[in-house]
């Protein structure tokens, strides 16, 4: 009965933390009462479930316990007095246009007035409920300073008086791209884990969607709210198709059967509206939508890719994107015409601790016939891979250059 209590918890953290908590913040205007309400109730619900069951609907147990316990504070404490208040009454603006708690929650972490890092690891913190070591290690720092960067994000909401609401019409446009941007990294985050036994986390993959099919309903005119949409959608189409027996999959040898042929039919209409205005988000979703619209690996259209990573990097440079171009390249121009771009790539400092820039290095190199300098490149990525799937995938592809 234990385990069982134990896996119910663990599975309304991953699927209810974002509801549960965007619900109490509106409640107890300060999100550090908020988060200390909320671990309190998950905390009550392993001995409370043990006792009476594991509720109907545990993510609404969990609510209720944490917004009177919040209530409670603050009427005992005069929280509300002593505090510049998240929570401002709602204006005809933020009102019927799409009222989710989670929604209000990632535009507050997403303020102007927060530092671009900041917002990032207080939506993963709040929203994705990942915990400071895990948020961390995916910015490559200690979990001491991450810590700090929290903790001061929120200090700063809190001394700002910083609403925790939609912003009005004239306020969107300074605040989407953050909003956007964000909302992609929860995605990512649950597509390849930073860490932890599993390849993915689709708890945080769900939530990235549903953020995204949020964000679209606010805003039915934004090209680039589209083209998110249909980004995450054409991605997770492939879910099933990455891991098979445990090993992941490279696009390239997966059972196309196996993508998810609705999400791509509601990606692909998406995408003519999205590349309307050629934003970043809108040509990342052209390039999926290729990769969807192709029966076949062999089939794929590796010179119109390659087009569009062309524009992407002319408009959003980034060593990121410039690597996705160079495999794109190997596919138009050969192996060899990738790696002397890659070289040039591997001289700056953007990507030195990058393990998918050694990883590409390593099969560039097997696919000219440099099997030694393969090995070494595919030990280098080993150094700097941390999830153990893609770990084991690398060791797999390693052991080729040695037989």
């Amino acid at each position: 009965m234990a385990d069982t209590v134990a896996e119910a918890v663990a599975a309304a953290h991953s699927t209810e933390w974002a509801a549960v908590l965007a619900a109490t913040a509106r409640v107890a205007a300060d999100l550090d009462l908020a988060e200390d309400c909320v671990q309190d109730a998950y905390a009550k619900a392993l001995t409370h479930w043990r006792e009476q069951g594991v509720p109907r609907r545990p993510g609404a147990w969990l609510t209720t316990v944490a917004t009177r316990r919040a209530l409670e504070l603050r009427r005992r404490d005069g929280v509300v007095r002593r505090k510049l208040p998240l929570l401002i009454p709602d204006t005809p603006a933020s009102v019927g246009v799409f009222p989710d708690d989670r929604l209000r929650l990632v535009f507050t972490c997403c303020h102007p007035a927060l530092a671009p890092e900041a917002r990032i690891a207080l939506t993963l913190r709040l929203v994705c409920g990942l915990t400071s070591g895990e948020i961390a290690k995916a910015f490559l720092v200690k979990e001491t300073a991450m810590q700090a960067r929290i903790t001061r994000a929120k200090h700063k909401i809190s001394q700002s008086g910083i609403s925790y609401r939609i912003p009005r019409p004239e306020e969107l446009p300074e605040r989407i791209q953050a909003v956007l941007d964000v909302v992609h990294l929860v995605y990512t985050a649950g597509h390849t884990a930073a860490d932890g036994p599993e390849l993915t986390r689709p708890e945080l993959s769900r939530r990235g969607i549903d953020l995204a099919r949020m964000m679209r309903l606010l805003l039915p005119d934004s090209a680039e709210a589209a083209g998110l949409l249909a980004l995450l959608l054409l991605t997770e189409a492939r879910r099933d198709a990455r891991v098979s027996g445990g090993q992941m999959v490279l696009m390239e040898d997966q059972d196309r059967s196996l993508w998810d042929r609705a999400l791509i039919a509601e990606g692909l209409a998406l995408v003519p509206e999205a590349v309307r205005a050629a934003g970043r988000f809108g040509v990342l979703a052209a390039i999926a939508a290729v990769h969807a619209e192709a029966e076949r690996w062999e089939d794929t259209d590796w010179p119109e890719i390659l087009g569009l990573y062309d524009v992407l990097l002319a408009r959003w440079p980034s060593p990121v994107v410039a690597l996705n171009r160079v495999v794109a390249l190997s596919y138009v121009a050969g192996p060899d015409a990738a790696l002397a771009e890659l070289a040039e790539l591997a001289d700056g400092p953007a990507l030195a601790t990058y393990p998918y820039l050694a990883s590409t290095r390593a099969e560039l190199l097997w696919r000219t016939g440099r099997v030694e300098e393969a090995r070494a490149a595919y030990d280098e990525a080993l150094a700097f891979t941390g999830n153990p799937v893609e770990v084991a995938f690398l060791q797999a592809r390693r052991l080729r250059t040695s037989s």
